[in-house]
């Protein structure tokens, strides 16, 4: 029985080739555009290298000095994170980092601008970069204020070409550095790690960030483990409150926080509340949801218009003995038919999308790829809206009377 529902569905959707297209492109265009969206959060908020441990990380992304003069706000300084981000407790690393900056180097009279990013020695045990050439530098070439620099391969091209990097020299900002390692490139996504280029904290032309309580900083915190999130926030924010800042009659309150990725993608559209991260998390699975209805309902409409061009030829079946249950049954795989076809269309459309970004998408480095959970996941979505967009037609069509159907449903 089965075999002859998916006989009739093929020479149905051949012969009406128009509706055929029109579904087919709705669900194939639908898909395309989740995994493509998919693709981009998974690398914002995902497990993935150099962040696989992301789920156990928090960072401390911005930072703000109030008092009686006003307000100032921006990344926090490395005073700050030194004095009040060490060894909180639930936390078994903790990293100190400069934002990525650009510097510029000239090579046979071409200029390089690369994005350097100044970190310690713990950057390296919380973040699992893939090395292609050598390794990290060590707490001691930090301490000594070794000008050695790890870059990516990107780098690493332009600078020396198809030549091995290490252990040769960069000069860039002034400074020159001697590679000790090479990594593979970074998304701009991933954006703790994000760099092409980086060096100890104790290269940096002065030492005067050491006494800075806002900017040019960040600093990411392993967790043992989610659960220690709390504490870890909780001792934080105690630190701060006890803060003695230099001029109280300026700025006598400091305040930060300790946010996952999720937290400081959602402080922007929630503000600081507790529940962002879940808020953000149903707003994303909403929209979703609701562009995925959009060609549900279509398919209802365009249903709902072949019924009555069908009538005779439900009136013939019906005739001849056919039940409700059997047209019923017809009509559902006839639109499951349709879905299975236009997710295989969506996964070839998705490849393409996702292979176009990565060679001409805006963000650097971004690495787009078609997550098989995720496809699957859609595909399974839209099956069940092909089902409940076909369950109302195919209970009407079920309905019809033979001699009603047989003179065009009228």
């Amino acid at each position: 029985m089965l075999m002859n529902y998916l006989k009739i569905a093929i020479k149905v959707l051949l012969r009406r080739k128009f509706f055929a297209v029109v579904s087919l492109f709705g669900i194939s265009v639908t898909l395309m555009v989740l995994m493509v969206v998919s693709s981009v959060l998974d690398q914002a908020v995902g497990p993935r290298p150099p962040a696989s441990e992301r789920s156990r990380i928090l960072g401390i992304y911005e930072a703000a000095m109030s008092g009686p003069r006003g307000r100032s706000s921006s990344s926090p300084g490395y005073l700050l994170l030194d004095s009040f981000a060490r060894e909180l407790p639930g936390i078994e690393r903790e990293s100190f980092f400069s934002h990525e900056d650009p510097v510029t180097s000239w090579v046979d009279g071409r200029k390089i601008e690369t994005q350097l990013k100044r970190t310690d020695a713990a950057f390296w045990r919380i973040f699992d970069f893939d090395f292609v050439e050598g390794g990290p530098f060590s707490d001691q070439d930090d301490r000594d204020g070794q000008f050695v620099a790890v870059i990516n391969e990107t780098t690493r091209r332009r600078f020396f070409g198809k030549r091995p990097a290490l252990g040769q020299e960069i000069r860039a900002d002034n400074q020159t550095f001697r590679v000790v390692g090479v990594v593979r490139d970074v998304s701009m996504l991933i954006e703790l790690p994000f760099a092409e280029m980086w060096a100890p904290i104790s290269t940096m032309k002065t030492t005067q960030y050491r006494h800075e309580w806002l900017g040019g900083f960040q600093a990411a915190l392993l967790a043992g483990s989610r659960t220690d999130f709390d504490r870890a926030r909780e001792e934080f924010r105690r630190r701060l409150t006890g803060a003695q800042l230099p001029d109280p009659k300026q700025f006598d309150t400091l305040t930060s926080s300790l946010e996952t990725r999720i937290d400081r993608i959602a402080t922007p559209f929630f503000g600081e509340v507790e529940s962002r991260s879940a808020l953000f998390r149903l707003v994303v699975v909403g929209a979703m949801l609701l562009f995925m209805l959009l060609p549900a309902v279509n398919l209802v409409n365009l249903n709902l218009s072949r019924i009555l061009e069908r009538a005779s030829e439900i009136g013939v079946r019906k005739s001849f003995g056919a039940s409700s249950r059997d047209l019923v049954a017809q009509f559902l795989v006839e639109n499951l038919v349709l879905t299975l076809i236009g997710g295989a269309l969506g996964l070839l459309l998705s490849l393409a999308a996702l292979e176009l970004l990565n060679v001409v998408g805006p963000l650097p480095y971004a690495e787009h790829r078609l997550h098989p959970r995720i496809f699957l996941y859609g595909l399974a979505l839209a099956g069940a809206f092909a089902l409940v967009s076909g369950i109302y037609p195919a209970w009407k069509m079920s309905r019809l009377d033979p001699v009603d159907a047989l003179q065009g449903g009228r």
